[in-house]
């Protein structure tokens, strides 16, 4: 009578074998045999060449196992009682020796039952003992790699020393579960194919589940043909032989390795965290057969190095964790000491570039653009003008990989530029930080055309590498790499962030407003107490009022107005530079010796008790605006006034250098502390401690002066000349010294 079998299985094409059940194949590699029992010792399922390999009485389907049976070998029965006792379900291994060969016995539990499977060793599989010492001194040298190239490279060469295998190469998944060749060793007739990339769809998710299951799996002979697992009846569930080392093949993958040119293959799993990381794959152009053992040390090895690539991965998530920590404390240092957001923002492309992986960069505020590397400024601003569409409550975060995710407009002119992480900053000034990147097909480091001419099967030239290359170049198009969770988690950072950092500085700026009326009353004091004084000796001389002291004294009156009304213009540039609008500047020929022959004058009646020296030309005359540069001169003597030390003179001097003015204040006192240096020209700062004469003040005294310097096309510095601190603006004069 003929035992039943298993039902016919459907044929499997390139349509259908993402759903191909290569866990139930229901056939074995032929150099081995397998049976399968049931919880009462029954065979469920026997191999069809498991009498004439094995040669010892065995068990038929539907009988019960005796002790007779393998030829009463204890070994045999001790690995299955073990399997079933194994409360974890790990695989029993050992060896037995059945006449003249030796096989490797490997038993696993599968439900309630048992699996055993027996593998007919090599001729040369007895060098075990070699095979072992290679693999411990592999996994030592593991352990001192510092980076997960160096592991890998060293992996496919210990796998290649241990196995023999003609090509061994390390496979890394990707976001997409697209891989590449990490690294590779083989013999020197073949085509190198590290630096290669292939798609997720090479290894379909059932197979990438089974590569998690059962970490090592061997194809000793590509070209042999199938055995049938005969069943016991066909009311059974086919047998699942995910955990089985004689599991066949899928035609779909033969097809692939023949197309290859690859007579043996042997996978070994790199999973970490749980996770499929990575592949060990061996090609070999002739069948050959790796013993048991010695896979067992490549499989050991293997699980060593995932244990090293996770170290490796949580180190380095840490370093990016302490510079992303580094990079926000730069950006808010930035943000509450720059001018404005933007400034800082572009002030930071690279390093922002690097930290999110990216390509390009814009920022955006209102009406100004930044643009950081090879973006051109009519794409930026068209981006721009996109996420102002989206824009909306709740909207602070936008995110695209692909051209689909873009507006038909944008999409036509972005080219290569579809990955786009958008931040927007500031709700009220349209405020945009957006990190951009090309589509893979630029960024992948292709590893080439092969020059070898592949053969293709009945299912075509997908099959190959190179048709796969070619098919995962068109899938990658107009896609970017995705937006990663770290990469989110840190835009989320920077979004909260900047929102702290903004608010910190709105309130500075509102502590300013509420000293801005008593700045004024601070620094309208001079003004009016010349005024004062002239009235006074107006008051005491009435009839010289209509005289030359009346005269004068009205010119003071007039100046000091005048004054008044340039310190409450003060605070109105500072408003204009805070918000970004610069100040007006009206060029025209200005004689800058009595404009500031005129300011020393009325700085000297409002303070009498302050000396002043002088050391000016006899004229000076330059082209510039003369209210501004009139701002800048008595905004320094003022700051002098403030901060000299009370009896020493003030040292004023203006003097022409060839196409340069150079104009310099000196009072004495002791240098200024360095940490205050990056910040003394900066509006609304706050005075050091030790600031007693000027506690009123809020900096934008050298805050306006450096503005106009550099409306001027120059600029002013520090310096100190002990006992003398200088400051000293310079400008181009456009005119020479008169003579």
């Amino acid at each position: 009578m003929t035992p039943p079998t298993q039902p016919p299985v459907a044929p499997v094409t390139l349509d259908n074998c993402d759903r191909e059940p290569i866990h139930i194949p229901g056939l074995v590699q032929p150099h081995g045999a397998l049976l399968a029992f049931d919880a009462a010792w029954n065979v469920t399922h026997l191999s069809a060449n498991a009498a004439a390999l094995l040669g010892v009485p065995l068990p038929q389907v539907g009988e019960r196992l005796a002790g007779g049976h393998f030829d009463a070998d204890a070994g045999v029965h001790g690995l299955l009682r073990a399997a079933v006792e194994d409360a974890e379900g790990q695989p029993q291994a050992g060896e037995v020796r059945f006449g003249a060969r030796l096989f490797d016995v490997i038993t696993h539990r599968m439900g309630d039952g048992v699996i055993a499977e027996f593998e007919l060793r090599p001729p040369s599989g007895g060098e075990v003992a070699d095979f072992a010492l290679k693999a411990h001194r592999a996994m030592d040298r593991l352990k001192r790699q510092a980076d997960t190239d160096s592991l890998l490279a060293l992996a496919v060469q210990a796998v290649r020393d241990l196995t023999g295998f003609d090509r061994v190469m390390a496979y890394r998944f990707l976001h997409d579960d697209s891989g590449e060749v990490a690294a590779e060793s083989k013999i020197d007739a073949l085509e190198p194919f590290k630096g290669r990339r292939y798609p997720a769809s090479d290894i379909p998710a059932q197979a990438r589940r089974l590569y998690v299951i059962n970490s090592l799996r061997l194809i000793a002979d590509v070209g042999a043909e199938p055995v049938a697992v005969v069943a016991a009846s066909a009311a059974l569930p086919p047998l699942d032989m995910s955990h089985c080392v004689l599991r066949s093949v899928s035609p779909i993958h033969i097809e692939y390795l023949r197309n290859l040119g690859v007579g043996a293959s042997m996978s070994i799993s790199i999973v970490v965290n749980g996770k499929l990381w990575g592949l060990v794959a061996c090609h070999h152009q002739s069948p050959i057969q790796v013993p048991y053992g010695v896979r067992m040390a490549c499989d050991v090895l293997a699980q060593v190095l995932a244990a090293n690539v996770q170290s490796l991965l949580a180190r380095a998530q840490a370093r990016q964790a302490d510079d992303d920590a580094r990079l926000r404390a730069r950006l808010i240092e930035g943000v509450l000491h720059a001018d404005d957001p933007l400034s800082a923002l572009a002030g930071l492309s690279q390093p922002l570039v690097g930290a999110f992986h990216a390509h390009a960069l814009l920022v955006a505020e209102e009406a100004k653009l930044h643009v950081h590397g090879e973006l051109d400024h009519e794409t930026a601003a068209r981006i721009v003008r996109w996420l102002a569409a989206k824009d909306g409550p709740g909207v602070e975060l936008v995110q695209t990989h692909a051209v689909a995710q873009l507006s038909a407009e944008l999409a036509s002119i972005c080219g290569p530029w579809c990955g786009l992480l958008a931040l927007r900053f500031d709700e009220a000034n349209q405020g945009w930080l957006v990190l951009l990147r090309r589509e893979q097909i630029e960024t992948i480091e292709w590893g080439g055309k092969p020059e070898k001419n592949y053969v293709s099967g009945p299912l075509g030239p997908r099959l190959t590498p190179r048709g796969s290359f070619e098919v995962w170049k068109q899938e990658v198009r107009g896609t970017s790499v995705p937006w990663g969770d770290a990469e989110l988690a840190l835009g989320r950072q920077l979004l909260d962030e900047l929102a702290r950092a903004s608010a910190t500085r709105m309130g500075e700026i509102n502590r300013a407003r509420t000293q801005l009326l008593a700045m004024l009353g601070h620094d309208l004091r001079d003004p009016l107490q010349s005024i004062t004084m002239a009235a006074r000796v107006l008051e005491r001389n009435p009839q010289g009022g209509g005289g030359e002291v009346g005269a004068r004294m009205g010119q003071r009156i007039q100046s000091s107005s005048s004054r008044m009304a340039r310190l409450i213009g003060q605070v109105l540039d500072a408003s204009r530079l805070q918000t970004g609008l610069g100040l007006q500047m009206r060029m025209e020929e200005t004689d800058l010796t009595p404009l500031l022959e005129d300011l020393l004058d009325e700085a000297q009646i409002a303070h009498p008790g302050v000396r002043l020296v002088r050391e000016l030309p006899a004229s000076l005359v330059v082209q510039g605006d003369a209210d501004r540069l009139a701002q800048l001169f008595s905004n320094l003597v003022s700051n002098a006034r403030h901060h000299g030390t009370p009896g020493e003179p003030l040292i004023v001097q203006l003097s022409g250098h060839g196409d340069e003015v150079v104009f310099e204040v000196s009072n004495s006192a002791p240098a200024i502390d360095e940490a205050l240096l990056p910040h003394l020209f900066t509006a609304f700062k706050r005075q050091p401690e030790g600031s007693a004469r000027n506690k009123g003040g809020l900096g934008l005294g050298l805050y306006i002066a450096q503005a106009i310097a550099l409306g001027h096309g120059g600029g002013i510095v520090y310096s100190y000349a002990d006992p003398y601190v200088v400051f000293s603006a310079r400008f181009p004069a456009g005119r020479r010294e008169a003579s």
